[in-house]
């Protein structure tokens, strides 16, 4: 499954984008298991409540399962201005 970092994201983690394999059940598993990895991961999903994830390019939430999904995407609020 490929995964989009976006904004803060992106430059926390340092790609734009990656393929992974997984068998985690839903986005939550998921971000565990990319926390597990090394620091910078921590760092990036730190506090939740300041991401959003769409999955196939919808907005979820992260109890969504990921069964099925080919892309999620992980980006900050948007604000209008």
């Amino acid at each position: 499954m490929d995964i989009l970092y976006f904004a803060w994201v992106r430059e926390r983690i340092g790609l734009p984008r990656e393929s992974v394999e997984t068998s985690a059940a839903t986005v939550a598993d998921l971000v565990e298991e990319l926390r597990a990895r090394e620091p910078r991961y921590e760092a990036a999903f730190a506090d939740l409540s300041a991401l959003r994830v769409a999955l196939d390019q919808e907005l979820s939430d992260f109890d969504a399962p990921l069964d099925g999904v080919r892309e999620i995407a992980f980006f900050p609020p948007m604000t209008g201005g």
